[in-house]
């Protein structure tokens, strides 16, 4: 029995990116910036204390050996200084951006070849072409927004206006990335994927990495709320990566989380979604049900969405503690053969200035093949690594560490 699982912990960087001071949150370069040494600092001298308290807990993620990877940028771990029972390092990223399709495309083997687009931080945002496109596609007046916002913010900001005049919101951020906000009755869930759909070829050949759907609920008396269909339209992989290697060797793939949109399905035979806490319902199943030699890729996205870029220090603290209690219903699943590795995609840093992903190195944690210091490798090689052990030819630059 041979199966591999790819978990990528969103947003949990480690520090130490050696080009970070190339990557800027407006105008603060992300030198310094350590997602996961700052929550624990936080947490060490009582400033993470909403809806827990004290240093940070994650006594499974310790076994697996988070510290020993912390201790090779030299921390300060304090009492996180379990010996490692797994594999574990670091991993550096070499494509030119620190955001979801970079990190999880060069994960699965295949670095970035292009310089993304971005907006610019100013009124209006998108050029003009692109906002008649979109009303006219959607068959609205005008659109709304065209700025730099938050996601909760800009539907408080401009729901009430939708829903009066039908208008999508369109709004950007730090990311390569359009997004558009709808409200599911007043102006329909279909409609706004057939809008994001119907967009994004256009901004996919402008190198703008993905167009979001963002639906919400509610009302201006009651308030708005997104749901939970958000769906990425994203461009696709420029060559073949770890999901198509394996499929097109016969294994099975499973995608769990944003892993779909992020690939564009490509490469993916089974998809599963929803919120962290039933993502993780759905990992435990398919470790379970998965056959021998397939190969499971999972995003786990609310440490980012609702706490890294929110700099909500306590909430990402929680969201650790509680992921790490999740971590003791899987090991016991494991079958004799497995491997599972976890890793992330970039950082976001709850600590730091401003709401964008921070550039930081990444942890990279293994279960199921002894105890085994990997230092710091490339993100290409997880890809890599994963294909070795599951037999699979790796078709991109990364080098196995197993």
């Amino acid at each position: 029995m041979t199966r591999a699982f790819l978990i990528v912990v969103d947003s949990v960087g480690i520090g130490g990116a050696p080009d970070a001071d190339t990557f800027f949150n407006g105008d603060v370069p992300d030198t310094g910036a350590n997602t996961l040494g700052h929550i624990m600092q936080a947490c060490r001298d009582g400033r993470a204390e909403e809806g827990r308290s004290g240093p940070l807990k994650v006594p499974h993620l310790e076994a697996m050996g988070l510290g020993a990877a912390m201790a090779q940028s030299g921390l300060d771990l304090g009492d996180h200084n379990t010996p490692p029972q797994g594999l574990y390092g670091t991993a550096t990223e070499v494509s030119r951006g620190k955001d979801t399709p970079s990190g999880h495309w060069e994960l699965a083997g295949v670095p970035v070849p292009w310089e993304w687009c971005y907006f610019p931080d100013e009124m209006p945002a998108f050029p003009n072409d692109i906002m008649l496109k979109a009303a006219q596609l959607c068959n609205a007046g005008g659109t709304l927004a065209n700025c730099h916002a938050s996601g909760t913010e800009v539907i408080e900001r401009f729901g009430a206006e939708h829903v009066e005049t039908g208008w999508p919101i369109i709004y950007t951020s730090a990311d390569s990335v359009m997004q558009i906000a709808a409200h599911e009755t007043h102006f329909g869930l279909e409609r706004l994927l057939k809008l994001c759909k119907d967009l994004s070829p256009l901004l996919h050949g402008m190198k703008v990495g993905r167009v979001i759907a963002r639906p919400f609920t509610g009302s201006a008396q009651d308030g708005f709320t997104r749901t939970q269909n958000r769906k990425d339209f994203a461009i696709s992989p420029p060559s073949p990566t770890l999901l198509d290697w394996a499929q097109e060797a016969g294994h099975k793939t499973y995608a769990i989380g944003k892993i779909g949109d992020i690939f564009s399905m490509r490469g993916v035979d089974d998809l599963r979604k929803g919120n962290d806490a039933v993502l993780f319902d759905h990992l435990c199943d398919v470790m379970v049900e998965a056959p021998d030699g397939a190969f499971v890729f999972a995003n786990f996205v609310e440490f980012d969405s609702l706490y890294g870029h929110r700099r909500d220090v306590s909430g990402y603290a929680r969201h650790l503690e509680w992921f790490d209690a999740q971590i003791a219903r899987l090991l016991p699943l494991m079958k004799d053969g497995d491997l599972i590795m976890l890793t992330a995609d970039h950082g976001n840093d709850p600590t730091w200035v401003g709401t964008d992903h921070t550039r930081e190195r990444v942890p990279v944690l293994g279960t199921g093949i002894g105890v085994k210091s990997i230092g710091d490798v490339n993100f290409v090689d997880v890809a890599a690594s994963i294909a070795h052990h599951l037999g699979v030819p790796a078709q991109g630059p990364g080098r196995s560490f197993l």
